[in-house]
This record gives structure tokens, C-alpha cells and sequence, in this order.
């Protein structure tokens, strides 16, 4: 089964690299991702845009955009990514530079941080961002959910903030990361709702190999997980992550495999990005 992996990062942000060396374990460059991609059948990642000006600065208000990957120049061809936007700067520049770049062929969507940058996704400073995804046909990734950093403040990641965002733009495809977790069965009735709604199942879990197994196994831990999945019932809507690298790729594929009914590994796994995000189908087949 050929896999594509549709959040991931490769950006010299400091926190990745700890979490790396003492957590999940894994080796955080380039040659680390195609490595562990190789081993498992994955054909693809998508990275999310990313920088901080200083070390553990990120969310970064000083952060030019549009922020891309910046821990290898050029990309690994098996490598594609997501376009970040800091909502402080979306000056007339900004928005001409993103304008520039979303015509790339290695850029196939935009990343919207929210909770770590204090605006909600109906904040009327990303409405142009929702215009340009609409003129060039790409999807827009929200980050939600719990945020990596102290820093972050919830109110603004919440899933069902996306619900008026969804309402509105019936004409942009929308990508949840992390189905909202831990607020996973609101992001399922966003996602439920919304056709044009699809949530990633990427940071769901921390560690390396050993850690994720007892997460994976605990009969607690993903409960709350599984009831918003089943309650969704619309397993072709969401897609596989593994938001590397805070878990190894080997281990987050054996959780979504055991998370998700086999009859629907493929859409998951595959499929599923190939509708969200429709520049893929060029880069594949190059």
C-alpha cells in the first residue's frame, strides 16, 4: 500500500529538534524523514510551513510570510509542503510573495496556525488567504486542537471555530489537523457537516516506538478518539499524518492502521490526500 504522509515538518524550529533527540527518538533531517519513508511505503510528505527568528520563538510574530521549510535547501523530491502564514505579517508584500510561491509546484497548500497566533479562523485578517486558496484551487490546513507551546492560547483552536469558516467558503477545501484533539468529537461534527470539511489524524501521540505502543494500547488513552471517528462515519474524509517528528513513522502508521477499518486504508492513507490536496497528482506523476 502506497502511503502519503499529510503532516509532517522539516523546519529548524527548536522544539522539534529536542522533542527528536529525547522523546520520540527519531532522526530529525532530511535524510532521517527519507529514510523512515522508505522502510514503510510512504511516497510522500507534506510538510507544514515553518520558522522562528529565534530559538523557541515560534509562534513567532516577527516571522516573515509566507514560511516554508528551512532545515534543508532544496526540498527532497519526495517532499512537498504547505505554505505557513504569521497573521501579522499579511501586508500588501505578504500577500503578493504568497502569490508568488502557490504557483510552485512543491507548494500544495496553506497552514493557518491557530491557537498559537490569537485570531480565530473567521478573523477577517485571513480572508484574503481564503480568496487566493480559492483562485488557485488549494486546500487550507488548520492547525487545531492542543498547542505545542506554552505560548498557544485554546479558545482560538477549538474545532468548531471552523464551522462558520466552512459555512462560508463553500468554494475552498478545508483540512483539520489533529481533528481538534482533545475536542475530537466537536472536529467530528465539523467534519461530518461540512462537505468541503476533512480533519488529519497527525499528533495524536508523542514518544518513541515504546511510548506509542502503550498509548496505542491503553484502553483509555484513544477512547474518547475512536467514538469521534465512529460517530463521523465518514472514514474516507480523514487522512493520514504523522506530524513528524514527534513519533517515528513506523509507529503512527500501526496506530492509524488499528484505528481505522481496514476496507478504508486506502482512502486514508492515500486517496483521500489526493482530493485535498489535487496538485499531488502532478507531483506523483512526474
Amino acid at each position: 500500500m502506497k502511503i502519503i504522509d499529510a503532516h509532517m515538518h522539516l523546519s529548524h524550529i527548536e522544539e522539534f529538534k529536542r522533542t527528536a533527540a529525547e522523546k520520540s527518538l527519531v532522526d530529525y533531517s532530511a535524510a532521517g524523514i527519507l529514510r523512515e519513508y522508505s522502510e514503510n511505503g510512504v511516497v510522500l510528505g507534506i510538510g507544514m510551513g515553518l520558522t522562528e527568528t529565534q530559538a523557541d520563538g515560534f509562534p513567532d510574530r516577527a516571522a516573515r510570510t509566507p514560511m516554508g521549510l528551512d532545515l534543508v535547501d532544496p526540498l527532497p523530491a519526495q517532499i512537498v509542503y504547505c505554505i505557513g502564514i504569521n497573521p501579522y505579517n499579511l501586508g500588501v508584500q505578504a500577500l503578493a510573495d504568497i502569490e508568488r510561491d502557490i504557483q510552485k509546484p512543491e507548494v500544495v497548500g496553506l497552514k493557518i496556525y491557530l491557537g498559537y497566533y490569537p485570531f480565530y479562523a473567521y478573523d477577517a485578517v485571513y480572508e484574503p488567504i481564503y480568496k487566493l486558496a480559492a483562485q488557485y484551487g488549494l486546500p487550507v490546513v488548520f492547525h487545531t486542537g492542543d498547542t505545542y507551546s506554552e505560548r498557544g492560547l485554546l479558545k482560538y483552536s477549538h474545532p468548531l471555530t471552523l464551522d462558520e469558516v466552512a459555512v462560508k467558503h463553500r468554494d475552498v477545501t478545508f483540512m483539520m489537523a489533529h481533528l481538534g484533539d482533545p475536542w475530537v468529537l466537536d472536529g467530528a461534527e465539523v467534519v461530518y457537516k461540512n462537505r468541503n470539511m476533512y480533519a488529519d489524524l497527525s499528533g495524536l501521540m508523542v514518544g518513541d516506538a515504546a511510548n506509542c505502543t502503550r498509548l496505542k494500547d491503553s484502553p483509555l488513552f484513544f477512547a474518547h478518539l475512536r467514538q469521534a471517528i465512529t460517530y463521523c462515519d465518514h472514514f474516507d474524509k480523514f487522512l493520514f499524518g504523522t506530524d513528524w517528528p514527534l513519533a517515528p513513522v513506523k509507529s503512527y502508521i500501526e496506530f492509524v492502521q488499528e484505528l481505522i477499518p481496514v476496507e478504508y486504508h486506502e482512502d486514508v492513507f492515500f486517496n483521500t490526500a489526493l482530493r485535498v490536496f489535487p496538485k499531488l497528482n502532478m507531483r506523483l506523476q512526474a
